[in-house]
């Protein structure tokens, strides 16, 4: 039995703790309201709308609280992947060394890897979650890109990152591991989803199966911290703004890798083919140059470039290997059709097929 709080046992006593750790220290939870929200597969977030006495206008007046999927097989493949425990300790250990734009966090706690834990987070609200199926903008893209930046430079080839088991980076076990996960997964996913890709998408995709290159690399020159799953509904978007504010959630694969895989992964899963082709190069531009505005030296437009066309095939592992190891949902279907579909369509467009190896 966990000690942890869950959505059924959490209570006003449990909030009003949080928000006087916080330096809240008048305000009081008197009750409160819960509404589950956002379309995650392996975690669950449920929106606490706090009834309080004693709060000044500093006090949140919404909280989000995230815990594990209820789902038995996405409980599993959260423990497997180290879902839990990386965000958790993402929110514990790394979020103050970065710039990049997250919720504040409140409460942190798991119990060994999970699935038993528990984060409190900021609302960000009027921010709204955006839409992996519609796509976005090539503004919002831009806004998302550069974004990243505020991860990436910050832990540039920080050799203090390197070792941290939860952490993990790519060594020759576990690219043979990623490889065997995406041959064993890929029959099951054509079965599923094969009828509705081109002919040219399936074969880049069966492709990768054999690739002694990306995605299945040890880390290379440029190297940083990389969310994995960057993508529109981790995404918590102001449109308010000009330009949109992002802010980013769903810490659960962050791992060490090739910042531009990150860049890769969000054009193609986030931008629809015809707009990513019009904009791509500008926005990639733009993401190197605010590298070099954030201290990054040395590191070429040319190197950018290669590896963001690598990146590329980022998302074929996500897709195949995440598609096949949760559960099945209407939305979940729909989802991972159109992330195939687009990052096989933006390998085929920059002819990176030729560097599979």
């Amino acid at each position: 039995m966990s000690n942890l709080p869950n959505p059924d046992t959490i209570d006003a006593a449990w909030l009003t703790e949080r928000l006087r750790d916080a330096g809240h220290a008048t305000a009081t939870v008197r009750e409160f309201r819960k509404q589950r929200i956002g379309t995650g597969q392996v975690g669950m977030c449920i929106r606490y709308g706090l009834d309080l006495e004693g709060a000044d206008d500093a006090t949140p007046r919404t909280l989000v609280g995230k815990f594990a999927s209820d789902d038995p097989t996405s409980r599993q493949t959260g423990i497997l992947l180290k879902n839990y425990i990386k965000e958790v300790s993402f929110y514990r250990e790394l979020v103050s060394r970065l710039s990049i734009s997250t919720p504040h966090c409140y409460y942190a706690d798991i119990e060994g890897d999970g699935p038993e834990f528990v984060l409190l987070l900021e609302d960000m609200s009027p921010a709204e979650q955006g839409d992996q199926l519609l796509g976005c903008s090539p503004e919002i893209a831009r806004a998302a890109v550069l974004e990243l930046v505020g991860l990436h430079a910050p832990s540039w080839k920080d050799e203090s990152l390197r070792g941290a088991e939860w952490l993990g980076e790519p060594s020759d076990l576990t690219i043979q591991m990623g490889r065997m996960l995406y041959k064993t997964n890929l029959p099951g996913f054509l079965d599923r989803y094969g009828a509705h890709l081109a002919a040219d998408e399936v074969a880049i995709i069966e492709a990768v199966a054999e690739s002694s290159g990306p995605p299945f690399q040890l880390l290379g020159d440029a190297w940083s911290l990389v969310h994995i799953d960057y993508r529109l509904d981790n995404l918590l978007i102001d449109a308010s703004q000009s330009p949109p504010r992002i802010s980013v959630v769903d810490w659960q694969s962050v791992a060490l890798g090739s910042p531009l895989s990150d860049v890769a992964y969000f054009m193609g899963a986030g931008l629809l083919a015809e707009d990513r082709r019009a904009v791509e190069e500008d926005i990639v531009r733009a993401y190197h140059g605010a590298l070099g505005g954030a201290g990054i030296s040395g590191y070429s437009w040319e190197q950018c470039w290669q590896d963001y066309r690598r990146g590329t095939f980022a998302g074929f592992a996500v897709t195949i290997i995440a598609s096949m190891m949760v559960q099945q949902t209407d939305r979940g279907d729909e989802m991972f059709i159109a992330m195939a579909g687009r990052h096989a369509r933006h390998a085929l467009d920059l002819g990176a097929e030729a560097l599979l190896g």
